[in-house]
This record gives structure tokens, C-alpha cells and sequence, in this order.
């Protein structure tokens, strides 16, 4: 079984200047004002929204923990510390 593939994008908010966080995992929100920061939070937090919004009580039952692991895709802003 393959398993789950999920995407975190850091987006630039010019007016507030902060990154935040465009993504497919149900809880998942970051804040950041460096990119390197924002990185560090989605090391964390991702993961565990996954493990908390999309793995179900059957899934940890019936599924082995390679097919629970889920693959992360990070999608940096464009090149200038500016996501378009």
C-alpha cells in the first residue's frame, strides 16, 4: 500500500510580512516572519496533524507504520524570500 502524500506551501503575506502556510493537512496553520522559522514549525506540526486529522483508529490497527508514514512535499516561496 502507498503511502499518504501531503503538500505545505509558505506563502508571503506582504501586508502583515509573515509567511503562511497553504496546505492539504485538516489543522494545519504557521505563522512565520523568517522562512527558516516557518520550516522549523512544519517540521513539527505537520507530521502530527497528519497523524492526528488523517490517520484513523483503524488505520493504526490495520495498516503497517511504513504505509502510515506520510511524504511531506514543502514548496519554498520564489527565489527573494517572496512567494508569488
Amino acid at each position: 500500500m502507498k503511502n499518504r502524500s501531503f503538500y505545505v506551501k509558505a506563502v508571503w503575506d506582504e501586508e502583515a510580512k509573515v509567511f503562511y502556510s497553504e496546505s492539504d493537512i485538516v489543522g494545519l496553520h504557521i505563522e512565520a516572519e523568517k522562512i527558516e522559522e516557518f520550516e522549523v514549525i512544519m517540521m513539527d506540526l505537520a507530521p502530527q496533524m497528519v497523524m492526528e486529522n488523517h490517520v484513523s483508529k483503524k488505520d493504526l490497527t490495520q495498516k503497517s507504520m511504513l504505509d502510515l508514514i506520510p511524504s511531506i512535499f514543502f514548496r519554498q516561496p520564489a527565489a527573494g524570500g517572496v512567494a508569488a
